[in-house]
């Protein structure tokens, strides 16, 4: 369809959020630094500041509707700030969120910035989870608002535990552990199921995508609230 409002999709990874905008009515165009033969639209391969830079340079930024940033996460999120930390674990990492903001900002377009449970310095305008869509992963993220605002959703109360080894102890429960290996940790298959994700198999890929249905959420909400300004 030639007539979808066009979104730009920053850190752009395997699209599970491209995914899930195309679902809610948008054409979408990606941009991440890395090699994402997997991804299911348009894309640009490149560092996203510089890409995102060069269109608010060229006035073709004007050509989105909305721009969506998910910016590397793992310098504040939870497990970097809390078990990494404390057993030493990893190394430094560059926090993208300011300066991501900064030209989201100038370019004047409303956008999303995403991000996981940590100490993200982004306001949590939404959070979503997966018990919200019926989905078998918890995966808690949050979402800051530039330009337009939704109301939020019910948050339901859990179902159980995530299964798998933590902290010592085997728990069995509804939701799977979409991310690292080992522990009771999901295999490939089980994360594809759980975030309902089919276009890519790659296990890295995977571990850092947000379910489609949070991305359909947050689109369809935008189009919404984009009508009622218009009307």
């Amino acid at each position: 369809m030639t007539n979808r409002p066009r979104v730009l999709d920053l850190f752009s990874c395997a699209g599970g959020a491209g995914v899930g905008y195309h679902r809610a009515g948008f054409a979408v165009d990606g941009c991440d630094i890395a090699d994402r033969p997997r991804y299911p639209f348009a894309y640009h391969r490149g560092d996203a500041l510089e890409y995102l830079a060069h269109l608010i340079t060229t006035g073709t930024i004007a050509e989105y509707a909305l721009v969506h940033a998910s910016p590397p996460c793992q310098a504040r999120c939870g497990l970097t700030v809390g078990t990494n930390q404390s057993q030493g674990w990893g190394g430094p990492h560059t926090d993208l969120v300011a300066p991501t903001r900064e030209l989201l900002d100038a370019s004047g377009l409303p956008y999303v910035i995403e991000q996981p449970n940590g100490r993200a310095a982004i306001r949590k305008d939404l959070t979503l989870c997966g018990e919200m869509f019926g989905l078998g992963v918890l995966r808690h993220r949050n979402f800051e608002f530039g330009n337009w605002s939704t109301a939020k959703p019910a948050h339901p109360r859990h179902r159980g535990y995530v299964r798998g080894h933590r902290h010592g102890v085997r728990r069995e429960g509804p939701y799977v552990a979409a991310y690292g290996k080992g522990g009771g940790k999901a295999t490939v298959p089980e994360m594809q199921d759980a975030m309902g994700i089919t276009w890519t198999d790659v296990h890295t890929e995977l571990t850092e995508a947000i379910p489609p249905a949070y991305a359909q959420w947050i689109g369809t909400a935008f189009l919404t609230a984009r009508q009622e300004f218009l009307a």
